[in-house]
């Protein structure tokens, strides 16, 4: 447990360092949510790679992969990266010029103020919420492990941790820490690979002793069960406002496309493993284990508390970047979308400071309460992530490329989608309700942008080839 405790305190002391610098660093609110739109090239690669290889990455990819093999791979982390890599390529520099917020402000610039309500809303209590509740557990769980808190206090201390640091720093902080951080969890899954590797007797036995369908991209799914699975998780990641803040933080379009490129290439790379870890597992845990305790297992039980206690660093490092970055997501949503564009548009910078930590605070207690009520946030979450692609996605594009929207078009399209995808499972029908949400969105939003006026409020622009130019 020395190793444990060792390892922790200066792990909590550098983020907290951190985060002391740029609470006495950062002087308003633009610096506080966006960074400034000042990042370089290396902090934006480190945290693009920090957030998507998070909590994700060292329980619930490796439970993937020894449950149903590399097919998860395929199933989940490439179409997120495949998705990610379209958002960068095709759209960073165009987003990027806009200096903007959050998704929600893209909409609110286009339609008027009040319909950005719909996708901050979404971002802020549907997706940032139960994500953050994830994170929270997930670390409550580390701090089991390593001292036997209990679940009670584990998820408080957890809770403290989280908030102190996010509201003292910021983005600033989160995007340096991230940085610095990527390199932690980086080399824990590296760590972790290699020790899987040695107990299941390396590459040969397992090829081997492995059944084929573990080892394939399609396994027992067979390849259109896994298009279907990646086509409605991966489109999510166009409208992900995690990477979105990346985008803005950077400090020009150049390094927002660069750095996004870079990212995802590295993070693809690493997400590999997690797969691979679980895969091997196969060989030497217990055949009846919990596919979620495999990481615990290993670290503990296997590994010399040396060596577990830098695993577990790198877990506490992905869980952290995940969290500070989700409360900051639905910070910004409250700040920016609702205080600043619908209560109080003339609000000075002191009034936005204490908003933006307010509205932290907001974001991580309705996290914590959500850690403590419910039992089955892994099931929240995909519906959170499903119903954020389905009403938004198609939205977002069609500001992009077509003047022709409509504000009555994106607002039926965004409501009656997410209704039937609700909805559509309790029909029983074969159908992925992912697939019919997008079906509905795009039909609706056509057919009703064709046959409506533009509102007053609307600024008519693609924005794919034209600017707001509200803040530049």
């Amino acid at each position: 447990m020395s190793w444990y405790i060792g390892y922790f305190i200066v792990y909590f002391s550098f983020v907290f360092g951190i985060g002391i610098y740029y609470f006495f660093k950062v002087k308003n609110s633009d610096d506080y949510l966006i960074a400034g739109w000042n990042m370089g090239f290396w902090p934006i690669v480190g945290t693009i790679i920090s957030t998507f290889c998070g909590a994700a990455v060292f329980i619930g990819w490796v439970g993937m992969g020894f449950t149903v093999g590399m097919t998860g791979f395929f199933q989940f982390a490439l179409p997120a990266y495949v998705f990610t890599l379209i958002l960068v390529v095709f759209f960073a520099k165009q987003l990027r010029r806009q200096k903007l917020y959050t998704l929600a402000d893209l909409f609110s610039e286009r339609f008027g103020g009040k319909l950005g309500v719909f996708p901050s809303v979404l971002s802020a209590f549907i997706y940032s919420v139960p994500t953050l509740a994830l994170q929270i557990v997930g670390m409550s769980t580390v701090f089991n492990i390593a001292f036997g808190f209990s679940p009670t206090t584990g998820l408080l201390v957890s809770f403290a941790l989280i908030l102190g640091f996010t509201i003292l720093g910021g983005l600033p902080a989160t995007i340096i820490t991230d940085a610095i951080q990527s390199i932690i969890l980086t080399v824990g899954i590296v760590v972790l690979f290699i020790a899987s590797l040695n107990y299941s007797g390396g590459f040969s036995e397992v090829l081997e002793n492995t059944p084929v369908d573990y080892l394939t991209p399609f396994g027992q799914e067979g390849a259109f069960a896994v298009l279907v699975f990646a086509l409605s998780v991966g489109p999510f990641y166009l409208i992900w406002q995690s990477t979105w803040q990346r985008i803005f933080a950077s400090k020009s379009e150049e390094v927002a496309k660069k750095a996004g490129i870079t990212a995802i290439a590295i993070g693809t790379a690493i997400s590999i493993l997690p797969y691979a870890i679980g895969v091997m597992a196969r060989r030497y845990v217990p055949a009846d284990i919990d596919p979620d305790l495999i990481f615990s297992y290993v670290t503990v039980e296997l590994l010399p508390p040396m060596i577990g206690g830098l695993v577990l660093v790198g877990l506490l490092s992905a869980l952290m970047t995940g969290a500070d970055s989700f409360i900051l997501q639905g910070s910004s949503n409250l700040t920016q979308d609702l205080y600043a564009r619908l209560i109080n548009p003339h609000a000075d910078n002191k009034k936005m400071m204490f908003v933006s930590r307010i509205s932290v605070v907001i974001i991580a207690g309705l996290g914590l309460i959500l850690a403590f009520m419910v039992t089955d946030i892994i099931t929240l979450y995909q519906w959170a992530l499903r119903l954020s692609a389905v009403t938004l996605v198609l939205p977002f594009l069609a500001i992009m490329f077509w003047r022709g929207v409509t504000t009555k078009g994106v607002l039926v399209s965004m409501i009656v989608s997410a209704i039937v995808t609700i909805t559509w499972p309790y029909l029983n029908t074969p159908i992925d309700e992912t697939l019919i949400g997008f079906g509905t969105s795009l039909f609706l939003l056509v057919m009703v942008s064709l046959v409506t006026d533009h509102s007053k409020n609307e600024n008519i622009k693609a924005v794919y080839y034209e600017n707001f130019n509200t803040r530049n």
